[in-house]
């Protein structure tokens, strides 16, 4: 575990791969702004596993980015803050983890885990359990985003939930391909 100068346990691990994946989004022109594909894809994530949010993120050195989005009013426009933009600072949340991790995470119940539990999400927007995989480029190797699901509360997403989520993360990334967007 990496602390602070503080003692206190680091939320937000490091991103080395950091300003190659940025450059590797601008390239792609992938995650500057809402895309209807990747709203229609979270929109089927969220009926897939029964999360009422679901995002297809982007995040670069600073923000994460949500080019795909669902929430629960079944609009772009509104529901909890998470719905009132469509980026985060990179400190919130957990999908900068599975990008640096370049694996799938799976949290029941965030409380479960002193890491995740002091996420600035929990409190102000509310998020009990995730569900989360890389979008891994399979010729540079860099994760450039994930795909995920939240909910607000405790969910047991199992083997089968983890099984989907890196399930729709390959066919998002079959989609970015298929748009003219070839990884690499």
């Amino acid at each position: 575990m990496t602390y602070d100068a503080t003692g206190r346990l680091l939320l937000t691990p490091a991103d080395k791969e950091g300003p190659e994946r940025a450059r590797q989004l601008l390239r792609l022109d992938l995650g500057r702004r809402p895309e209807a594909d990747f709203d229609l894809f979270a929109d089927r994530l969220a009926e897939v596993t029964g999360a009422p949010y679901a995002m297809v993120n982007f995040p670069d050195e600073k923000r994460q980015f949500f080019a795909g989005l669902h929430t629960p009013a079944g609009g772009r426009r509104g529901g909890r803050p998470i719905a009132a933009s469509r980026s985060l600072a990179r400190e919130h949340g957990y999908c900068p983890h599975v990008v640096a991790r370049r694996k799938a995470l799976v949290l029941d119940d965030v409380r479960d885990y002193p890491r995740f539990a002091g996420n600035p999400v929990v409190d102000e927007i509310g998020i009990r359990s995730y569900l989360g995989a890389p979008l891994l480029d399979d010729r540079t190797g860099l994760a450039l985003g994930t795909v995920c699901v939240v909910d607000t509360e405790p969910r047991l997403w199992g083997r089968s939930g983890l099984a989907t989520i890196k399930e729709m993360a390959g066919e998002l990334m079959d989609i970015v391909r298929e748009r003219g967007h070839p990884a690499g």
